[in-house]
């Protein structure tokens, strides 16, 4: 990979910058995320949590906008070495590449967990967990714009899909099940906070795909974009489960949103059972956020060992990301990576890229860039 992102063909808008941002967020997080937040809350006031994680998601994709601002047409693995030396730009960025590539395997584990479940029971997981990881080799070997179109394509779907449930799934809400409103205080709703930025991590996709817009100037539009539809999405997710399922129905269920579309049917549709269409969508998602990830842990390696392609990585790193995959024995040991990884992310996303900037602003590292036209 030549370290010249600024070719015409590795090129993307900043639409198609918030459409990574969008799609690297709407991961297996929307399967699960009810049932965490409800069991960290304890109250129905999950949603008031959502909005209160969503404040902090924005101002942490606007710092690393911002940083990403200051070094147009480079990533975080090569800015970061401007900023803070080599050494300890190595770790940073070890750091990080280990972090795309653990995030990867996860949603491959949830992937296999959840279809496992309900689509393929007899079939052995290592078949189908292999098919997607090399059907996102094929992608991602054909660099970002393949796979920002990809992603231009799978959005409008899920969105669509999703909207058209959720309306199916109205005549089950009960708004009787979000009462009382901060009826034990604001305690219980800051508990909420921690477990649901795990569900809103994705931002972090502007380190990498920022020094390849052809607008590097628009880096905050694209990611408050990419934060906002995302949002919406899991704010009515958790609404219309704990809604419809009420707080101790959502507690017991390993999958909630899945459990609400199961417990409906509409007939005189071509659809009477809505939970397969989920999944066939939402595997989509996951889809997404294994090859934004596993690209960027490449790109990292590529760029980071200053090789000029990289191929070699994105085929080295299938293997790892399978061995991570199935290193959790069941399905809470893989909630309990989850929460590893949500911990990591804080430090890592939330924390360091403040600092980063702040050091740069110092030590006057990168400058501000110029406006261009639209």
């Amino acid at each position: 990979m030549s370290s010249n992102l600024k070719k015409a063909e590795d090129q993307i808008t900043t639409t198609q910058a918030s459409v990574f941002v969008i799609n690297y967020m709407l991961g297996a997080g929307i399967l699960t995320m009810p049932r965490t937040m409800a069991k960290a809350v304890g109250t129905p006031d999950v949603w008031i949590s959502v909005l209160l994680s969503s404040v902090i998601t924005f101002a942490a994709g606007i710092i690393i906008a911002r940083l990403c601002m200051r070094f147009p047409g480079k990533t975080v693995f090569q800015f970061t070495r401007e900023i803070t030396g080599k050494w300890i730009a190595y770790i940073i960025c070890f750091c990080i590449i280990s972090y795309f590539v653990t995030i990867s395997a996860f949603e491959i584990r949830v992937m296999a967990e959840v279809t496992r479940l309900y689509l393929l029971e007899a079939t052995p997981v290592w078949s189908y967990v292999m098919i997607f990881m090399w059907v996102g080799f094929y992608l991602v070997i054909g660099g970002i714009n393949p796979i920002a179109r990809l992603y231009q394509i799978i959005l409008p779907i899920t969105l669509v899909i999703f909207v058209v449930i959720i309306l199916l799934s109205v005549h089950l809400f009960d708004i009787n099940n979000l009462r009382p409103v901060l009826g034990m205080g604001i305690m219980p709703v800051i508990k909420g906070i921690k477990p649901s930025l795990f569900s809103f991590t994705g931002f972090e996709a502007m380190l990498v795909v920022a020094a390849y817009m052809k607008h590097p100037n628009k880096g905050v539009k694209a990611v408050v974009y990419g934060i906002s539809v995302p949002l919406v999405v899991y704010l009515i997710t958790v609404i219309m489960v704990i809604g419809g399922l009420s707080l101790d129905g959502t507690l017991t269920k390993t999958w909630p949103t899945l459990d609400l579309l199961r417990s409906f049917e509409t007939e005189g549709l071509i659809f009477e059972r809505f939970e397969s269409l989920l999944l066939v969508i939402w595997i989509m998602q996951i889809f997404s956020t294994f090859t934004i990830t596993h690209y960027a842990a490449s790109l990292g390696g590529a760029q980071l060992f200053k090789g000029r392609k990289i191929t070699p990585f994105l085929l080295l790193l299938l293997p790892v990301n399978y061995v991570i995959a199935m290193l959790p024995k069941d399905i809470n040991e893989t909630f309990i990576l989850g929460d590893i990884l949500g911990n990591f992310s804080l430090v890592l996303f939330c924390g360091l890229p403040l600092v980063l900037l702040i050091i740069s602003l110092i030590r006057k590292k990168g400058g501000k860039q110029s406006e261009q036209p639209a």
